[in-house]
C-alpha cells in the first residue's frame, strides 16, 4: 500500500522487521519445543534465545538464493555457534511462514477491531442527535416517504456492530498455527511439538494441515474484510448524493483553508467519501483473489504466496485507513435539518399517497378505484405544485368518505416517525423502558 494510504500502526504490523521479528518468535518457540522433547540440549536452547536476523544481511543473502527463508536462517546462523544447527528443525518454510502469518493477521485484526468501535461510536452518537430531524426517505433516488436523519444513521450503526460480530469471527479463523513438516504428516515434527509452538504464541492447533494452512480460512478474513470495506461504500455513496448541490441535507467535514478545486474556489466536493468509494473497490478485488488461493495443487503449491504478499497487507491497510477516514466523517459531518425539511415539503405532500389511499380502502373504497384515484391527485400535486390536501379536500369521492378531522389525520407527518423512540429501544440505543406490573401479575 503506498504511504498515503497507510497509517503507523497497521504499517508496523506489515513491515519487514515485524515480519521476521515474528518469524524468529516461531522457530524460537520451536527450538523450546524441541528442548522439552529432550532433542534439542538445553544448553543450546539457551544460547538460541539471544538469537536475531539481520535485515541488511538477509537482503544480501536473498541475492543469492532467491528463498526468504534460507535467506533469514543464514543471516542468524552465520551468527551463531554450533546451537545454530537446531533452528528449523524439522520443519518446513510454511511451518514458520503460516504460523507468523496468523500472527500478523491477529495483529491486523486487534487494530481493526478498535477502529470497527470507534465507527460504531460515532454513528451511535450522530443517530442519537439526529433521532428526530425529519428528512425524506428515498428509494430510486426518489421521495418516498418520511423517516429522520437519526433513523438512517441507526441503520449504519447496527450494520457495523454486525461486522463487529464478523470480524472477531474471521480473526478467531485464522488465529491458528501449524508445524506439521512437509506435506503435513507430522513425519518430521511430532504432534506435541506444534501444540507446544501454538500455546507459547497464543494461537489455536490447526487439528490438520497439509504443507500449509488451508487457505479457506485466510479467504474468510479477506471476505469479511471486503464486507466491512463495502458497508463504508455503501454509506459513503449515500453521504455523496445527499451532498449535492441540489439536495444538501448533509456535508463532510470541511477544514479551515481546504480547497475542493484548483479552477472552482467555491467546490466542497465529497472526496472523502469518494476515496472511501474507490478503495472498497480494491478491497473487494483482494477478495476474489483470496478465494482464487483456496485451491492448490497437491498438499500445496505457492500459487497462493505471491497473490497474499499483496492482498494480505494491503486489505488490512486500506481497511484500516478507510475506518479511519470514514470516523472522522462521521465526527465531524455538518447536518442541516431546515434543508432536510425544505425537501421534504418540495413534494406538495404526495408523499401522503399512500395514508390517503389506505384511510380510503378502511372507510369502504375497493384498493384499485382508490389507488386510480389516489395516483391521479398525487401526479397533480407534482405538475401543478399544489398541496395533495387541498387537491383531496376539493375531490367529492373523497369527501364522501373523509371527514375533515379524518384529512387532517391523513395528512399528520408525525405519523410516519411515531415508532422511532420504540425502534431505537429494541436496537439497544436508548434505554428499555420499565414497565410496572400489577399485585397480580407479581
Amino acid at each position: 500500500m503506498i504511504e498515503r494510504y497507510s497509517r503507523p500502526a497497521m504499517k508496523r504490523v506489515w513491515s519487514d522487521e515485524n515480519k521476521y521479528d515474528t518469524w524468529l518468535a516461531v522457530e524460537l518457540a520451536a527450538v523450546e519445543a524441541w528442548a522439552a522433547e529432550g532433542v534439542v540440549p538445553k544448553a543450546d536452547a539457551a544460547k538460541l534465545r539471544s538469537a536475531a536476523h539481520d535485515l541488511g544481511r538477509l537482503q544480501d543473502i536473498l541475492k543469492r538464493t532467491k528463498h526468504d527463508m534460507t535467506a533469514f536462517l543464514g543471516s542468524i546462523t552465520e551468527r551463531l555457534g554450533p546451537e545454530g544447527r537446531w533452528l528449523h528443525h524439522g520443519l518446513t518454510t510454511s511451518d514458520v511462514w503460516d504460523t507468523a502469518t496468523s500472527l500478523q493477521l491477529r495483529q491486523a485484526a486487534a487494530i481493526l477491531d478498535e477502529d470497527v468501535a470507534r465507527v460504531i461510536e460515532g454513528l451511535g452518537a450522530r443517530a442519537l442527535k439526529h433521532k428526530d430531524d425529519l428528512m425524506m426517505g428515498r428509494t430510486h433516488g426518489v421521495h418516498a416517504e418520511p423517516i429522520t436523519f437519526g433513523l438512517k444513521l441507526a441503520v449504519w450503526w447496527d450494520e457495523m456492530r454486525r461486522h463487529k460480530a464478523r470480524l472477531a469471527e474471521a480473526a478467531k479463523g485464522i488465529a491458528v498455527g501449524k508445524l506439521s513438516g512437509p506435506v503435513g504428516s507430522h513425519a518430521t515434527v511430532p504432534p506435541s511439538v506444534e501444540e507446544r509452538v501454538c500455546a507459547k504464541l497464543g494461537l489455536a492447533v490447526a487439528p490438520l494441515s497439509s504443507q500449509v494452512l488451508q487457505r479457506d480460512r485466510h479467504a474468510h478474513f479477506i471476505v469479511t474484510l471486503a464486507l466491512i470495506a463495502a458497508s463504508l461504500e455503501k454509506f459513503a455513496t449515500e453521504i455523496r448524493a445527499l451532498q449535492r448541490t441540489e439536495i444538501r441535507e448533509v456535508e463532510e467535514p470541511f477544514g479551515e483553508g481546504q480547497t475542493g478545486s484548483s479552477s472552482m474556489p467555491h467546490k466542497r466536493n465529497p472526496e472523502l467519501s469518494e476515496r472511501i468509494c474507490g478503495l472498497a473497490r480494491l478491497v473487494r478485488g483482494h477478495s476474489v483473489t483470496a478465494l482464487e488461493n483456496v485451491a492448490l495443487w497437491g498438499e500445496r503449491d505457492i500459487s497462493h504466496s505471491s497473490a497474499e504478499r499483496l492482498i494480505l497487507p494491503d486489505s488490512c491497510l486500506a481497511l484500516d485507513y478507510m475506518l479511519d477516514l470514514f470516523a472522522g466523517i462521521v465526527e465531524g459531518m455538518r447536518a442541516y435539518p431546515d434543508r432536510m425539511r425544505k425537501n421534504l415539503e418540495s413534494s406538495n405532500g404526495a408523499f401522503f399517497s399512500q395514508r390517503l389511499l389506505l384511510s380510503m380502502v378502511e372507510h369502504g373504497f375497493a384498493r384499485e378505484e382508490a389507488y386510480k384515484l389516489v395516483q391521479v391527485l398525487s401526479m397533480r400535486a407534482f405538475d401543478e405544485g399544489v398541496h395533495l390536501r387541498e387537491l383531496a379536500s376539493a375531490n367529492a369521492k373523497v369527501r364522501e368518505v373523509l371527514s375533515r378531522a379524518e384529512l387532517a389525520g391523513v395528512f399528520d407527518e408525525t405519523h410516519y416517525v411515531r415508532h422511532v423512540d420504540e425502534v431505537f429501544r429494541r436496537a439497544g440505543l436508548l434505554p428499555a423502558i420499565q414497565r410496572k406490573t400489577s399485585k397480580a401479575q407479581r
